[in-house]
């Protein structure tokens, strides 16, 4: 072992190098997790497409060569030299680690924004081809390995449709667990995001007929006009709501748009759970966030106010706690978007915006002590089930220290 240390020892990686040398930095891990997310990365552009009006389909296919394939109905990547690279903007966004193809000019609301998603997903698969339909012409390149092997070509296009095809085959060399890509887990979150993006239609097609052991393609469609409440209404199909309509609350300040539904249901030993489901921008944040701490904040303060109000909580009583009031029985999605997201990590698990804290707080507070006041019955069903909800963990912890106190005395 040597003593020295000089700049002779500094490793320097170029271009998509890092990417490559630890991409658990940027996809959090070469798990199937970490596969999915690279779907997950060229899906959000398409959504970003569709927030901005310019997207009203999507097409994921999963191919029998185990490569993926997302195609949507937007404007197309943009195929112009970009003055600071000397290369076609596509070339660019592929390529180049965060380079920013997004602007506030062009996405008011993106998800995409910090420009990292299409170039780790190119630097992480054994091949990429990209096509591009605008302006009457189709392009097309490929990479591999994050490096383009062919020259942006260009043809004219026979029609004048736009939209943008990424089809991409991921490393093995990188995913050591396998490269095969799982439906079920692409169902999951397309349809979460056709809920978000009310008439946006996403469909999924499964080519891999070996595997499905069938001679015909898997293919679903989702799209859902009713958005976050067919959402909550789907996702309470099989229990007794405590209130057959679905609270529904919108508001806009400052630019930040927030959408929420949500619904209470009653209690029994087989769904005693809750579901708080977060998103930000259409991404969906499992680790929550300021928004998410906020609504669940004003929840709590709103139903132990009524409670206080129909004589349930005396005055003197501590304000209803989380699991009290949010982890039984209730059934919640909450979406905001905003100008400028910031996500702790590339993954995006966690919206740390602060602006959106009070905004999304005095909203819900406002709205929903509202329509809970106009319908003393449902609020009393309610508040009613908190508080049996917190004699009930009451009783266990009481219970639960009586039988230690009794374990001890035995020795």
């Amino acid at each position: 072992m040597t003593n020295t240390y000089s700049a002779d020892q500094i490793q320097v990686l170029q271009g998509l190098e890092a990417v490559r040398k630890r991409p658990r930095m940027y996809i959090g891990s070469t798990s199937p997790r970490g596969l999915h997310h690279l779907v997950y990365e060229i899906v959000d552009n398409a959504i970003d497409e569709a927030l901005a009006g310019y997207c009203t389909r999507i097409e994921v296919d999963l191919n029998a060569d185990g490569s993926v394939t997302v195609t949507d109905n937007g404007r197309g990547i943009p195929t112009k030299i970009h003055p600071k690279t000397g290369t076609s903007f596509l070339e660019a966004v592929l390529t180049v680690l965060c380079f920013v193809g997004r602007s506030s000019d062009g996405y008011k609301v993106s998800g995409g924004i910090h420009g990292v998603g299409l170039a780790v997903v190119n630097a992480l698969s054994e091949w990429l081809q990209v096509t591009v339909r605008r302006q009457e012409q189709i392009y097309s390149q490929r990479f591999e390995k994050g490096i383009a092997v062919t020259s942006l070509t260009a043809k004219p296009s026979p029609e004048n449709p736009t939209g943008t095809s990424i089809c991409f085959k991921p490393d093995a060399e990188i995913f050591k667990n396998g490269i095969q890509f799982d439906r079920d887990t692409f169902a999951l979150h397309l349809r979460q995001l056709a809920y978000l993006n009310p008439g946006l239609k996403i469909i999924l097609t499964d080519n891999r007929l070996q595997i499905l052991g069938s001679s015909s393609p898997c293919i679903e469609t989702y799209c859902f006009p009713g958005g976050i409440r067919e959402y909550v209404a789907y996702l309470n199909s099989n229990v007794e709501p405590l209130h057959e309509d679905i609270i529904y609350i919108q508001g806009d300040r400052d630019g930040v748009q927030v959408e929420i539904a949500c619904q209470w249901h009653f209690l029994n030993q087989d769904n005693s759970y809750s579901r708080l489901l977060g998103f930000a921008n259409c991404v969906r944040n499992i680790d929550g966030g300021t928004y998410l701490n906020a609504f669940q904040l004003a929840v709590r303060r709103v139903v132990s106010a009524i409670g206080r109000q129909q004589g349930k909580l005396k005055n003197t009583d501590p304000v209803l706690m989380g699991n009290e009031v949010l982890e039984c029985g209730f059934t919640a999605v909450i979406a905001v978007k905003l100008p400028n997201p910031e996500f702790e990590g590339p993954t995006k698990t966690r919206l740390v915006n602060p602006e959106v804290q009070e905004i999304v707080k005095s909203l819900v507070e406002k709205e929903l002590m509202e329509y809970l006041t106009a319908r003393r019955e449902v609020a009393g069903a309610i508040a009613q089930q908190a508080i049996e909800a917190r004699d009930a963990e009451a009783e266990t912890l009481k219970a639960r220290a009586l039988r230690r106190k009794q374990e001890l005395q035995k020795y």
